[in-house]
């Protein structure tokens, strides 16, 4: 049986929110009581590497999944 998985205008602000996140704790700030940007993209988007490129992939995971079809 086929998944269907359509993205929702919340999940694709949570993405968008982590990786604003993700590029807080590259400059050093860190989330208190709560698992990091970097642990969180790395568990649900299943992308491999340091911080850096960690975002390089979301980077390019937002550009092709998200904001495909807009000119920015």
């Amino acid at each position: 049986m086929d998944k269907i998985v359509i993205m929702t205008e919340i999940q694709k602000a949570r993405i968008l929110a982590l990786r604003s996140a993700l590029k807080l704790e590259i400059v050093g700030m860190k989330r208190s009581k709560a698992p990091s940007a970097y642990s969180m993209i790395k568990n649900e988007l299943g992308f491999r590497g340091s911080r850096q490129k960690v975002l390089t992939q979301i980077n390019q995971y937002v550009r092709d999944n998200i904001l495909r079809g807009w000119d920015l």
